[in-house]
C-alpha cells in the first residue's frame, strides 16, 4: 500500500480550518495566513522578518479603501467631513480589536515569550494589527473581491452605527457652544490624584451661563473629553442611547 504524504496545504487545512470557517473564506495557499498571525517576537534572527508588519500596512490600505467605497454608496448626500468620521470610526483599533475578540483570532496567534496575554486589553493592540495583516493575507491570497466581501461582512453591521459619525466630545462642545453663541468653553484643572506613574486627572469645564461640568482620566485629555461629553449629556446635545451604541 503506497505511503501517504502529508502536504504543506493539508497541515494547514488542519491548523488553520476552524478559522476559515469563522472568516468565511478558504485560502488557496497558507503562507501569508500564517505570517499575518506571526508577532515579531517570534523572531530569532534580527533579520527575520516573518511576521505581520509588512501585511499590517498593506491591510490598513485595503480596508480603508474598502470602507471608503462602501461609506460612498451607503451614504450619498453626506458631506466629507462626515465621511470621515464614519471612515475613523471604523477603522480606529477599538473597533478592529472588537472585530478580532468576535473571531477569536488569539487562539491562532503566535507570539514569542513576551506576549502571553494576549485577550487582556494591553494587547488589544496586537489583536487589532493581526486583523489588518490578516486582511491582507486575504487580498493577497484572493484579490480585492475576496478581502472585499470578508470587510462587508464583518464591517457592514457596524456601517449604520448611531454614533460613528460623532465628533469627539471637545470638538463638539465647542462648536455647539459657539453655535449657541456662548463663546468657547473654558477647561480647568481641579484634582489630580494617584502616583506619578498613573495619575488621575479632574477637569472642569465651563460654558457662559451654564454649570461647570466635571470629568476624569488618565491624562489631561482624557478628563477633558470626559468634562464636555459630561456636559453635552447634561444639556441634551447628545443622548444616553447614543452613548450605548
Amino acid at each position: 500500500m503506497p505511503k501517504a504524504y502529508t502536504t504543506s496545504r493539508d497541515r494547514g487545512k488542519k491548523r488553520f480550518g476552524g478559522l476559515e470557517s469563522r472568516l468565511g473564506y478558504a485560502f488557496n495557499d497558507y503562507g501569508d495566513l500564517e505570517r499575518a498571525l506571526t508577532h515579531s517576537s517570534v523572531r530569532k534572527k534580527s533579520d527575520d522578518n516573518f511576521h505581520y508588519e509588512r501585511l499590517e500596512f498593506l491591510g490598513d490600505r485595503v480596508l480603508g479603501l474598502t470602507i471608503a467605497d462602501m461609506l460612498h454608496h451607503a451614504f450619498p448626500s453626506a458631506n466629507e467631513g462626515e465621511l470621515s468620521l464614519r471612515l475613523n470610526a471604523l477603522v480606529k483599533g477599538n473597533t478592529l480589536a472588537d472585530i478580532s475578540d468576535e473571531l477569536n483570532l488569539h487562539e491562532f496567534i503566535r507570539t514569542g515569550g513576551d506576549l502571553k496575554e494576549l485577550t487582556g486589553k494591553r494587547m488589544r493592540s496586537v489583536r487589532a494589527d493581526v486583523l489588518e495583516a490578516l486582511i491582507a493575507s486575504i487580498y493577497l491570497d484572493g484579490g480585492i473581491e475576496a478581502a472585499t466581501a470578508f470587510v462587508r461582512r464583518f464591517w457592514g453591521p457596524r456601517l449604520n452605527a448611531a454614533g460613528a459619525a460623532r465628533r469627539d466630545s471637545k470638538t463638539e462642545l465647542q462648536e455647539w457652544a459657539h453655535a449657541s453663541r456662548l463663546g468657547t468653553p473654558k477647561y480647568s484643572e481641579k484634582d489630580r490624584s494617584g502616583p506619578d506613574h498613573d495619575p488621575l486627572f479632574t477637569v472642569g469645564v465651563e460654558v457662559a451661563g451654564l454649570a461647570e461640568a466635571r470629568g476624569t482620566g488618565r491624562s489631561k485629555r482624557q478628563a477633558e473629553q470626559a468634562a464636555a461629553r459630561a456636559l453635552l449629556l447634561r444639556e441634551g446635545v447628545w443622548s444616553h442611547e447614543e452613548e450605548h451604541v
